[in-house]
């Protein structure tokens, strides 16, 4: 690839991530009027294409569990929302459900509620040759997350190396 279609695909890489940050944040401040007024918590709100739909997910929790009624009526309010704002300029499919039991963890908060709790670390790239690792949150930062392994070996991972961090399943 010459350099300029670099820099071409990396200018058209950065120009999606920052109307997919941008749709994040709006649709963030609709719906978060609705989330508070019903006493729910914001979990995430994400903007991803997959195959050729694009979806608008927005996660939300609350005390004893997200039900399908919640999820309507969260939905139907936030349609009307997007609907009179019109801000997205793609056709995409709304979607409005609980964080699931793999409960990512993004937000400060997220990382709080869960220290002493069993999570799963999955990184972009190995680390001692393995990208996956699973142990107690002991401790986070803006720029690392720290768990006790097993074995009683404490891990540190920086952010920027990390791809996914949620609550394991233990079955």
């Amino acid at each position: 690839m010459s350099c300029y279609m670099e820099e071409v695909f990396t200018y058209r890489m950065e120009a999606e991530m920052a109307r997919r940050e941008e749709y994040e944040s709006m649709t963030e401040s609709l719906v978060l009027p609705i989330i508070e007024e019903n006493k729910f918590e914001l979990v995430d709100v994400e903007y991803v294409k997959e195959g050729s739909s694009w979806y608008l997910r927005v996660y939300i929790d609350k005390e004893g569990g997200i039900n399908i009624d919640d999820c309507e009526l969260v939905s139907r309010a936030l349609s009307d929302l997007l609907d009179e704002k019109d801000f997205i300029e793609d056709a995409y499919i709304l979607e409005v459900s609980s964080p699931g039991l793999g409960r990512p963890l993004k937000k400060e908060k997220d990382f709080k509620r869960s220290i002493g709790e069993r999570i799963e670390i999955k990184l972009y790239r190995q680390i001692d040759k393995q990208k996956e690792f699973e142990g107690v949150l002991k401790s986070f930062d803006e720029d690392t997350v720290t768990i006790t392994l097993d074995d009683g070996e404490e891990k540190t991972f920086e952010r920027p190396a990390i791809a996914l961090v949620r609550l394991a399943l233990d079955f």
